[in-house]
Protein backbone atom coordinates (compact mmCIF):
# COMPACT_ATOMS: atom_id res chain seq x y z
CA UNK A 1 0.00 0.00 0.00
CA UNK A 2 0.75 3.56 -0.78
CA UNK A 3 0.06 7.03 1.24
CA UNK A 4 0.87 10.30 0.44
CA UNK A 5 2.37 10.80 3.89
CA UNK A 6 4.18 8.40 6.64
CA UNK A 7 5.38 9.35 9.71
CA UNK A 8 7.95 6.60 11.49
CA UNK A 9 7.46 7.86 15.09
CA UNK A 10 4.47 8.73 17.69
CA UNK A 11 6.06 10.79 19.90
CA UNK A 12 6.46 14.68 20.01
CA UNK A 13 8.37 14.83 16.78
CA UNK A 14 5.51 12.42 14.96
CA UNK A 15 2.45 14.07 16.54
CA UNK A 16 3.47 17.73 15.92
CA UNK A 17 3.96 16.83 12.17
CA UNK A 18 0.66 14.50 11.73
CA UNK A 19 -1.39 17.73 13.39
CA UNK A 20 0.67 20.67 10.71
CA UNK A 21 0.03 18.03 8.01
CA UNK A 22 -3.65 18.21 9.08
CA UNK A 23 -4.14 21.58 9.10
CA UNK A 24 -3.09 21.82 5.36
CA UNK A 25 -4.29 19.00 4.07
CA UNK A 26 -7.14 17.20 5.29
CA UNK A 27 -7.37 14.68 2.45
CA UNK A 28 -4.80 12.99 2.03
CA UNK A 29 -4.02 9.69 2.95
CA UNK A 30 -1.39 9.33 6.08
CA UNK A 31 -0.01 6.52 8.59
CA UNK A 32 1.48 6.62 11.62
CA UNK A 33 4.11 3.71 12.38
CA UNK A 34 5.46 3.26 15.90
CA UNK A 35 7.23 -0.13 17.64
CA UNK A 36 5.60 0.85 20.65
CA UNK A 37 2.30 -0.81 21.36
CA UNK A 38 0.83 2.46 23.43
CA UNK A 39 -0.81 5.47 21.53
CA UNK A 40 1.42 8.41 21.93
CA UNK A 41 2.41 9.31 25.64
CA UNK A 42 4.74 11.99 27.67
CA UNK A 43 7.94 10.58 28.36
CA UNK A 44 8.93 12.83 30.68
CA UNK A 45 5.96 11.93 32.51
CA UNK A 46 7.50 8.51 33.41
CA UNK A 47 9.10 9.48 36.96
CA UNK A 48 5.61 10.88 37.88
CA UNK A 49 4.29 7.77 37.04
CA UNK A 50 6.68 5.14 39.04
CA UNK A 51 6.36 7.97 41.81
CA UNK A 52 2.44 7.30 41.63
CA UNK A 53 1.34 11.00 41.12
CA UNK A 54 -0.04 10.30 37.88
CA UNK A 55 -1.92 7.17 36.54
CA UNK A 56 -1.92 5.62 33.66
CA UNK A 57 -4.58 7.74 31.53
CA UNK A 58 -2.70 10.89 32.44
CA UNK A 59 0.24 9.70 30.92
CA UNK A 60 -1.22 10.10 27.12
CA UNK A 61 -1.45 13.67 25.78
CA UNK A 62 -3.79 12.88 22.96
CA UNK A 63 -7.43 11.42 23.43
CA UNK A 64 -7.59 7.79 22.60
CA UNK A 65 -9.71 8.54 19.27
CA UNK A 66 -7.20 11.02 18.50
CA UNK A 67 -6.02 8.94 15.10
CA UNK A 68 -9.87 8.89 14.17
CA UNK A 69 -9.96 12.25 14.43
CA UNK A 70 -7.65 13.49 12.21
CA UNK A 71 -7.47 10.67 9.90
CA UNK A 72 -4.94 8.79 10.34
CA UNK A 73 -4.00 5.07 9.90
CA UNK A 74 -1.99 3.90 13.41
CA UNK A 75 0.49 1.50 13.09
CA UNK A 76 1.00 0.51 16.70
CA UNK A 77 3.66 -1.85 18.02
CA UNK A 78 5.05 -2.45 14.51
CA UNK A 79 8.37 -2.06 14.06
CA UNK A 80 10.27 -0.22 10.86
CA UNK A 81 13.55 -2.22 9.76
CA UNK A 82 14.65 0.09 7.04
CA UNK A 83 14.09 2.93 4.79
CA UNK A 84 14.32 2.35 0.77
CA UNK A 85 14.92 5.83 -0.40
CA UNK A 86 15.16 4.91 -3.79
CA UNK A 87 11.76 2.82 -4.19
CA UNK A 88 10.31 5.76 -1.24
CA UNK A 89 9.18 2.57 0.69
CA UNK A 90 9.76 1.49 4.54
CA UNK A 91 9.90 -1.70 5.10
CA UNK A 92 8.16 -3.27 7.98
CA UNK A 93 9.58 -6.37 10.52
CA UNK A 94 7.17 -8.51 9.09
CA UNK A 95 8.95 -7.60 5.46
CA UNK A 96 5.40 -5.59 4.59
CA UNK A 97 6.72 -2.44 2.59
CA UNK A 98 4.24 0.56 2.91
CA UNK A 99 4.87 3.24 0.14
CA UNK A 100 5.29 6.73 0.38
CA UNK A 101 5.31 10.40 -0.99
CA UNK A 102 6.66 12.17 1.60
CA UNK A 103 8.03 10.66 5.11
CA UNK A 104 9.16 11.77 8.40
CA UNK A 105 11.35 9.59 10.41
CA UNK A 106 10.46 10.66 14.03
CA UNK A 107 12.44 7.90 15.80
CA UNK A 108 13.38 9.15 18.56
CA UNK A 109 16.41 8.17 20.74
CA UNK A 110 17.57 4.78 22.25
CA UNK A 111 19.23 3.91 25.78
CA UNK A 112 23.07 3.77 25.41
CA UNK A 113 24.25 0.98 27.47
CA UNK A 114 27.99 1.15 28.08
CA UNK A 115 30.39 -2.09 28.28
CA UNK A 116 29.95 -4.12 31.18
CA UNK A 117 31.53 -7.67 31.52
CA UNK A 118 28.82 -10.18 32.56
CA UNK A 119 25.58 -7.95 31.19
CA UNK A 120 23.46 -9.94 29.30
CA UNK A 121 19.96 -9.33 28.94
CA UNK A 122 18.84 -9.84 33.26
CA UNK A 123 15.49 -9.33 33.97
CA UNK A 124 16.42 -7.21 37.06
CA UNK A 125 18.60 -4.63 34.40
CA UNK A 126 16.22 -1.63 33.04
CA UNK A 127 16.95 1.25 31.02
CA UNK A 128 14.28 4.08 32.03
CA UNK A 129 13.43 5.93 28.64
CA UNK A 130 9.94 3.93 27.59
CA UNK A 131 6.74 2.94 29.38
CA UNK A 132 7.51 -0.74 28.96
CA UNK A 133 10.68 0.22 31.01
CA UNK A 134 8.76 2.18 33.85
CA UNK A 135 6.62 -0.42 33.86
CA UNK A 136 9.04 -3.00 34.53
CA UNK A 137 10.73 -1.09 36.88
CA UNK A 138 7.62 -0.57 39.03
CA UNK A 139 6.95 -4.47 39.27
CA UNK A 140 10.30 -4.88 40.21
CA UNK A 141 10.15 -2.64 43.00
CA UNK A 142 7.90 -4.72 44.52
CA UNK A 143 10.27 -7.41 45.67
CA UNK A 144 13.80 -5.27 45.72
CA UNK A 145 15.47 -3.22 48.65
CA UNK A 146 18.15 -2.28 47.03
CA UNK A 147 19.10 -0.24 43.71
CA UNK A 148 22.17 0.58 41.49
CA UNK A 149 21.71 3.68 39.17
CA UNK A 150 24.34 3.88 36.61
CA UNK A 151 24.65 7.52 35.53
CA UNK A 152 24.30 10.95 37.32
CA UNK A 153 22.37 12.71 34.69
CA UNK A 154 18.64 13.87 34.50
CA UNK A 155 16.97 10.72 33.66
CA UNK A 156 19.24 8.79 36.75
CA UNK A 157 18.74 11.47 39.32
CA UNK A 158 15.20 11.23 38.36
CA UNK A 159 14.70 7.79 38.94
CA UNK A 160 17.18 6.98 41.48
CA UNK A 161 14.74 10.35 43.40
CA UNK A 162 11.87 8.63 42.93
CA UNK A 163 13.32 4.84 44.37
CA UNK A 164 14.61 6.57 47.29
CA UNK A 165 11.30 7.87 48.51
CA UNK A 166 10.12 4.61 47.45
CA UNK A 167 12.27 2.84 50.34
CA UNK A 168 14.40 1.58 48.52
CA UNK A 169 18.45 1.65 49.29
CA UNK A 170 19.70 3.79 45.78
CA UNK A 171 23.16 4.19 44.73
CA UNK A 172 24.27 6.14 42.33
CA UNK A 173 27.18 5.45 40.29
CA UNK A 174 28.72 8.84 38.10
CA UNK A 175 31.62 8.38 35.49
CA UNK A 176 32.44 11.95 35.80
CA UNK A 177 33.51 13.55 39.14
CA UNK A 178 30.26 15.79 39.38
CA UNK A 179 26.39 15.01 38.48
CA UNK A 180 24.77 16.73 36.05
CA UNK A 181 27.68 17.76 34.28
CA UNK A 182 26.39 18.56 30.80
CA UNK A 183 23.91 20.69 32.05
CA UNK A 184 24.51 23.04 34.94
CA UNK A 185 27.86 24.03 36.86
CA UNK A 186 29.79 23.09 39.57
CA UNK A 187 28.12 24.97 42.08
CA UNK A 188 24.56 23.64 41.42
CA UNK A 189 25.77 19.51 40.73
CA UNK A 190 27.08 20.19 44.23
CA UNK A 191 23.72 21.59 45.71
CA UNK A 192 22.10 18.76 43.72
CA UNK A 193 24.69 15.83 45.22
CA UNK A 194 24.09 17.15 48.64
CA UNK A 195 20.22 16.82 48.31
CA UNK A 196 20.38 13.64 47.52
CA UNK A 197 22.65 12.70 49.78
CA UNK A 198 20.96 14.54 52.78
CA UNK A 199 17.97 12.01 51.52
CA UNK A 200 19.81 8.78 51.81
CA UNK A 201 21.09 8.40 48.06
CA UNK A 202 24.96 7.27 48.02
CA UNK A 203 26.66 9.31 45.38
CA UNK A 204 29.29 7.64 43.82
CA UNK A 205 31.42 10.05 41.31
CA UNK A 206 34.23 9.33 39.02
CA UNK A 207 33.80 5.61 39.20
CA UNK A 208 31.38 2.90 36.96
CA UNK A 209 30.24 -0.35 36.69
CA UNK A 210 32.99 -2.53 35.15
CA UNK A 211 31.34 -5.84 35.96
CA UNK A 212 28.09 -7.59 36.37
CA UNK A 213 27.89 -10.71 38.50
CA UNK A 214 24.47 -12.97 38.18
CA UNK A 215 23.26 -15.00 35.25
CA UNK A 216 18.83 -15.16 35.38
CA UNK A 217 19.71 -12.25 37.89
CA UNK A 218 22.12 -9.62 38.52
CA UNK A 219 23.16 -9.84 42.46
CA UNK A 220 25.89 -7.38 42.45
CA UNK A 221 27.88 -4.99 40.38
CA UNK A 222 31.96 -4.12 40.71
CA UNK A 223 33.24 -0.73 40.29
CA UNK A 224 35.81 0.26 38.13
CA UNK A 225 37.73 0.81 40.95
CA UNK A 226 37.36 -2.47 42.61
CA UNK A 227 34.28 -1.74 44.87
CA UNK A 228 31.84 -4.97 45.02
CA UNK A 229 27.90 -3.83 45.23
CA UNK A 230 25.08 -6.03 46.18
CA UNK A 231 22.07 -5.03 44.17
CA UNK A 232 18.81 -6.40 43.67
CA UNK A 233 18.37 -4.05 40.67
CA UNK A 234 20.74 -1.89 38.15
CA UNK A 235 18.61 0.92 36.28
CA UNK A 236 21.15 1.91 33.46
CA UNK A 237 20.61 5.35 32.68
CA UNK A 238 23.50 6.92 31.18
CA UNK A 239 22.38 8.67 28.18
CA UNK A 240 20.67 8.82 25.09
CA UNK A 241 21.60 7.98 21.46
CA UNK A 242 20.06 8.97 18.34
CA UNK A 243 17.90 6.23 16.54
CA UNK A 244 18.93 6.16 13.17
CA UNK A 245 18.73 2.30 12.80
CA UNK A 246 16.04 2.71 10.11
CA UNK A 247 18.30 4.72 7.47
CA UNK A 248 21.66 3.07 7.99
CA UNK A 249 23.53 2.27 4.37
CA UNK A 250 21.44 4.75 2.70
CA UNK A 251 22.04 7.90 1.15
CA UNK A 252 20.89 9.79 4.13
CA UNK A 253 23.43 11.96 5.83
CA UNK A 254 23.88 11.17 8.92
CA UNK A 255 26.54 12.43 11.28
CA UNK A 256 25.72 11.90 15.66
CA UNK A 257 22.35 11.78 14.02
CA UNK A 258 20.29 12.41 10.64
CA UNK A 259 21.44 16.51 9.03
CA UNK A 260 18.70 18.07 8.20
CA UNK A 261 18.42 21.98 6.99
CA UNK A 262 15.93 24.00 8.70
CA UNK A 263 13.13 22.95 7.18
CA UNK A 264 13.87 19.41 8.82
CA UNK A 265 15.10 18.44 5.34
CA UNK A 266 17.31 15.26 4.94
CA UNK A 267 20.24 14.81 1.73
CA UNK A 268 17.20 12.79 0.25
CA UNK A 269 13.99 14.50 -1.29
CA UNK A 270 10.76 14.04 0.60
CA UNK A 271 12.41 12.75 3.46
CA UNK A 272 12.62 14.85 6.27
CA UNK A 273 13.49 14.27 10.24
CA UNK A 274 13.24 16.04 13.73
CA UNK A 275 13.36 14.85 16.84
CA UNK A 276 16.15 12.98 19.25
CA UNK A 277 17.41 11.39 15.95
CA UNK A 278 17.93 14.44 14.17
CA UNK A 279 20.84 17.39 14.03
CA UNK A 280 19.15 21.01 14.08
CA UNK A 281 20.71 24.03 14.18
CA UNK A 282 21.44 25.42 17.85
CA UNK A 283 20.72 29.40 17.41
CA UNK A 284 22.99 29.53 20.56
CA UNK A 285 26.37 27.82 19.43
CA UNK A 286 25.41 28.68 15.67
CA UNK A 287 26.27 25.06 14.39
CA UNK A 288 24.11 21.66 14.26
CA UNK A 289 23.83 19.36 16.83
CA UNK A 290 21.25 17.09 18.16
CA UNK A 291 19.62 18.48 20.96
CA UNK A 292 17.06 15.76 22.28
CA UNK A 293 14.39 18.35 23.82
CA UNK A 294 10.40 17.52 23.75
CA UNK A 295 9.82 21.36 22.73
CA UNK A 296 11.97 21.05 20.15
CA UNK A 297 10.94 17.86 18.65
CA UNK A 298 7.42 18.92 18.49
CA UNK A 299 8.12 22.35 16.81
CA UNK A 300 10.42 20.15 14.18
CA UNK A 301 8.15 18.01 13.93
CA UNK A 302 5.44 20.51 12.50
CA UNK A 303 8.03 22.34 10.47
CA UNK A 304 8.30 19.12 8.51
CA UNK A 305 4.62 18.30 8.33
CA UNK A 306 3.95 22.12 6.88
CA UNK A 307 6.34 21.59 4.35
CA UNK A 308 5.69 18.24 3.66
CA UNK A 309 2.46 20.09 2.59
CA UNK A 310 4.14 22.27 0.38
CA UNK A 311 3.70 25.20 3.06
CA UNK A 312 7.24 26.56 3.91
CA UNK A 313 8.79 26.82 7.00
CA UNK A 314 12.02 26.96 9.27
CA UNK A 315 12.46 26.45 12.29
CA UNK A 316 14.25 29.84 13.73
CA UNK A 317 15.21 28.79 17.12
CA UNK A 318 16.34 25.62 18.95
CA UNK A 319 18.83 25.99 22.16
CA UNK A 320 19.86 23.03 25.29
CA UNK A 321 16.67 24.00 27.82
CA UNK A 322 16.19 22.36 31.08
CA UNK A 323 13.73 22.37 33.57
CA UNK A 324 14.16 19.86 36.54
CA UNK A 325 13.48 19.48 40.36
CA UNK A 326 15.34 17.10 42.56
CA UNK A 327 14.10 16.54 46.16
CA UNK A 328 11.90 20.34 45.55
CA UNK A 329 15.61 21.80 44.34
CA UNK A 330 14.13 23.37 40.88
CA UNK A 331 16.84 24.26 38.05
CA UNK A 332 16.08 26.19 34.73
CA UNK A 333 19.04 26.18 32.25
CA UNK A 334 19.24 27.86 29.15
CA UNK A 335 21.83 27.91 26.04
CA UNK A 336 25.79 27.39 26.95
CA UNK A 337 26.82 25.32 29.80
CA UNK A 338 29.99 27.06 30.48
CA UNK A 339 32.74 24.56 30.59
CA UNK A 340 35.08 25.43 33.60
CA UNK A 341 38.08 27.02 33.12
CA UNK A 342 36.37 28.77 29.55
CA UNK A 343 38.01 32.55 29.03
CA UNK A 344 35.96 33.99 26.17
CA UNK A 345 32.88 34.80 28.02
CA UNK A 346 31.31 37.37 30.60
CA UNK A 347 30.05 35.54 33.89
CA UNK A 348 28.09 37.00 36.27
CA UNK A 349 26.32 35.33 39.01
CA UNK A 350 25.08 35.53 42.54
CA UNK A 351 24.17 32.98 45.55
CA UNK A 352 22.27 32.93 48.55
CA UNK A 353 22.11 29.79 50.59
CA UNK A 354 20.62 27.35 47.72
CA UNK A 355 19.64 30.15 45.42
CA UNK A 356 21.70 30.33 42.46
CA UNK A 357 21.59 32.51 39.19
CA UNK A 358 23.97 32.72 37.03
CA UNK A 359 23.94 34.27 33.44
CA UNK A 360 26.92 34.05 30.17
CA UNK A 361 27.48 36.84 28.17
CA UNK A 362 29.41 37.51 25.18
CA UNK A 363 29.31 41.21 23.52
CA UNK A 364 26.66 42.29 25.32
CA UNK A 365 24.24 38.96 24.43
CA UNK A 366 23.18 36.51 26.90
CA UNK A 367 24.34 33.13 25.60
CA UNK A 368 23.22 31.22 28.56
CA UNK A 369 22.10 30.73 32.21
CA UNK A 370 21.57 28.73 35.15
CA UNK A 371 18.74 29.55 38.06
CA UNK A 372 18.44 27.32 40.59
CA UNK A 373 16.22 27.63 43.71
CA UNK A 374 13.87 30.40 43.21
CA UNK A 375 13.18 30.10 39.69
CA UNK A 376 10.19 32.49 39.18
CA UNK A 377 10.89 34.68 36.26
CA UNK A 378 13.32 32.77 34.85
CA UNK A 379 11.34 32.91 31.31
CA UNK A 380 12.51 36.59 30.55
CA UNK A 381 16.25 35.36 30.35
CA UNK A 382 15.19 32.95 28.40
CA UNK A 383 13.60 35.74 26.07
CA UNK A 384 16.23 38.15 26.38
CA UNK A 385 18.40 35.44 24.98
CA UNK A 386 16.39 34.19 22.52
CA UNK A 387 15.89 37.89 20.65
CA UNK A 388 19.47 38.42 21.71
CA UNK A 389 19.53 41.84 22.87
CA UNK A 390 22.19 43.36 24.39
CA UNK A 391 22.03 43.38 27.88
CA UNK A 392 25.12 45.19 28.90
CA UNK A 393 23.43 48.50 30.27
CA UNK A 394 21.40 46.09 33.19
CA UNK A 395 23.79 43.14 33.05
CA UNK A 396 24.08 42.86 37.04
CA UNK A 397 20.23 42.82 37.56
CA UNK A 398 19.91 39.75 35.81
CA UNK A 399 21.62 37.75 38.39
CA UNK A 400 19.30 39.51 41.43
CA UNK A 401 16.69 37.36 42.66
CA UNK A 402 13.86 40.14 42.60
CA UNK A 403 15.09 40.52 38.88
CA UNK A 404 11.56 41.38 36.79
CA UNK A 405 10.25 42.79 33.65
CA UNK A 406 9.96 45.97 35.03
CA UNK A 407 14.37 45.74 35.98
CA UNK A 408 14.32 45.87 31.95
CA UNK A 409 14.34 49.52 30.57
CA UNK A 410 11.90 50.64 29.10
CA UNK A 411 13.03 50.92 25.09
CA UNK A 412 13.93 47.12 25.76
CA UNK A 413 10.77 46.19 27.00
CA UNK A 414 8.90 47.49 23.87
CA UNK A 415 11.35 46.03 21.66
CA UNK A 416 10.54 42.45 23.92
CA UNK A 417 7.07 43.11 22.85
CA UNK A 418 6.91 44.80 19.77
CA UNK A 419 5.89 44.00 16.86
CA UNK A 420 9.43 43.14 15.47
CA UNK A 421 10.21 40.35 17.51
CA UNK A 422 9.27 37.27 15.86
CA UNK A 423 7.26 35.22 18.57
CA UNK A 424 7.55 31.20 18.62
CA UNK A 425 10.21 29.07 17.58
CA UNK A 426 8.22 28.56 13.67
CA UNK A 427 8.86 31.12 10.77
CA UNK A 428 6.98 31.18 7.75
CA UNK A 429 9.12 31.36 4.69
Amino acid sequence: MKYDYVIIGNSAGGIGCAEAIREVDRESSLAIISAEKYRTYSRALIPYYLDGRIDEEKMYYRPEDFYEKIDAEAHLGVKVERVNVDSKEVELESGEKLGFNKLLIATGGKPFIPPMEGLKNQKNAFTFLSFDDVLRVKEACENSDKVVVLGGGIIGLMVAEVLSRKGLEVKVVELLERVLAPVVDETVSRIVQRKFEENGVEMILGDTISKVSGEEEIQSVTLRSGRKIETDMLVIAVGVIPNVDVVKGTSIKINRGIVVNRKMETSAKDIYACGDCAEVYDSILGSYRVLPLWPIAYSGGRVAGFNMCGVERELIFATAMNAMHFFDYYIITGGLNLRDGERDFEVISEIEGENYRKVVLKDGEILGFIVGGEVRRAGILMKLMREKLNVSSFKESLVKSSFGFLDIPKEFRWELLGDKVKIGVVREV
